[in-house]
């Protein structure tokens, strides 16, 4: 399972309350819901049996090579910018194109009036490690 993909919310060793909201451990720790934490253990769970079950059938060096594969795919992305990075040789891996997701039958979060585009150069500075702000300037 891919890593999340996450920014860094701290800009030196001082959290900016201001920008990020107030820092609080206990969010770290535990999940926003009790029901994410029991979706995320049985996708890993399932994941888990998946990885067994090819390397009982097709030997060892299958698993490994599908991570391989997977961290190859996940890395690849398009630049920040209008047109968001589809992912669709991780989706074809992982077999997640036939999951119907809420953005299928409901609205796209990207189509609604409040979304506000990623500044190219800042996303950029970001997945760069240039800056450790958000990629997304909140305030104009």
């Amino acid at each position: 399972m891919e890593a999340p993909k996450m920014i860094e919310h701290q800009i030196g060793d001082v959290h900016d309350a201001l920008r990020f909201g107030l820092d609080t451990k206990r969010g770290d720790i535990i999940g926003s819901h009790p029901l994410e934490s029991a979706l995320l253990s049985v996708e890993k769970n399932q994941e888990h049996m998946k990885r067994i079950t090819l390397a009982n059938v097709y030997g060892a060096a299958f698993p490994f090579q599908l991570g391989i594969e997977r961290q190859m795919l996940s890395r690849f992305q398009r630049p920040q910018g209008p047109i968001p990075s589809s992912m669709l040789g991780l989706e074809a891996l992982t077999g997640s194109l036939e999951d119907f997701g809420f953005e299928d039958y409901l609205n796209d979060p990207r189509e609604s009036e409040t979304f506000r585009p990623v500044d190219m150069h800042s996303g950029m500075e970001v997945r760069l490690g240039l800056s450790k702000g958000p990629a997304c300037k909140s305030f104009m």
